[in-house]
This record gives C-alpha cells, sequence and structure tokens, in this order.
C-alpha cells in the first residue's frame, strides 16, 4: 500500500528568508516524488493546512524558516512530535506551524509522524525574495527533503526514529546532505 505523505511548504514570502518554505516547496514540486507524496505551498494559511492533514496522511514533512542560532543556510532536520507542541490556538490568519500541528486534536483529527526541515534566515525583515544564501539552502533543501521521503516510503511506522533523523542533523551552508546510519 503507498503511503501517503505531505510536504508543506510554510512562511510568509513578504519577510524575506521566512520564505524559505514556500520557495523550497516550489522547487520540490517539479521533482519526480515517490507515489503518494503531495507537495504544497501553504504559505501563511494554517486553517488549510490543519484542514487537509484531516484527511489522514501517515507523514509530514513541513519546509520552514528555522531561527536556530545558526549560520544562515543552514539545514536541520527535527522529527516533531505531539510533545513537542504543547497547545496552540488555531489563527485563521497565520502561520504558526506548532499551533496548527497542536490544533489537530481539537478538530478531530491527529498528528501524524512529522519532520521539520528547517533553514536558518539571515533575514527576516520586510523584502521579497530570499538572500543569495537561503535560496541557495532551498535548492540543497530539495534533496534533502528527496532522501527524507526515500527514507521514510518503506516504511513509515515501523522503523525508529532515530534511524531516519536521529532527533536533529543539521547540513551546514555549502556542505553535501549528511550521511545517516540505518538500524533495521
Amino acid at each position: 500500500m503507498t503511503q501517503r505523505i505531505l510536504v508543506a511548504g510554510v512562511g510568509n514570502i513578504f519577510c524575506t528568508d521566512d520564505g524559505f518554505g514556500s520557495e523550497a516547496a516550489r522547487r520540490l514540486a517539479t521533482e519526480t516524488l515517490p507515489p503518494g507524496v503531495r507537495v504544497v505551498d501553504y504559505g501563511i494559511r494554517g486553517m488549510h493546512l490543519a484542514y487537509d492533514l484531516l484527511d489522514g496522511y501517515d507523514a509530514l514533512v513541513v519546509l520552514d524558516a528555522a531561527p536556530r542560532g545558526g549560520q544562515p543556510g543552514d539545514i536541520v532536520v527535527l522529527e516533531v512530535g505531539p510533545d513537542d507542541l504543547g497547545t496552540g490556538a488555531l489563527d485563521a490568519h497565520g502561520m504558526a506551524p506548532t499551533d496548527v500541528l497542536a490544533s489537530l486534536g481539537s478538530l478531530g483529527g491527529s498528528l501524524p509522524r512529522t519532520f521539520v526541515v528547517g533553514c536558518e534566515p539571515a533575514d527576516l525583515g520586510e523584502g521579497m525574495g530570499l538572500t543569495p544564501t537561503v535560496a541557495a539552502a532551498a535548492e540543497r533543501a530539495v534533496g534533502v527533503v528527496t532522501n527524507l521521503l526515500e527514507e521514510l516510503e518503506p516504511s513509515i511506522s515501523t522503523r525508529p526514529a532515530a534511524a531516519l533523523a536521529a532527533s536533529s542533523t543539521t547540513m551546514e551552508a555549502g556542505s553535501t546532505y549528511p550521511e545517516r546510519e540505518h538500524r533495521p
């Protein structure tokens, strides 16, 4: 049976590098992807993402700017579970990914296996277009997500989380996707 995986680009394209998720999703959508993978640029439409998740996906990959104090352009892969979200109020006019995901239970759904592919932004101020460093990271993120999808597809729920993404894998700007140890 084909697994259903949603890849969600999120962020505000009017705030420079906050548009990373949207741009990475746009680039990823041009690739040949495994059956059952749906790529959507949600931008700041959090409620749309929440309702789409009610359709029942086996996994979710969120593409987003992720300020973590690293170097601009660094890519990080994080696995996120319900305990990481806390409680959040869904804002029909915004996109706070943790709030959107935390609201799924109140909407009658549940959080699928969830990964965040995040990029350290250089600039979150008002402006259109990504900085050059983050634009290059958006292209690298396509490879990161493609590799993650290949790892997820065979067995979304039977492989331990540590085998897929440890708890965090960081890729510095200019580096290639790190090899991860695969465990049965």
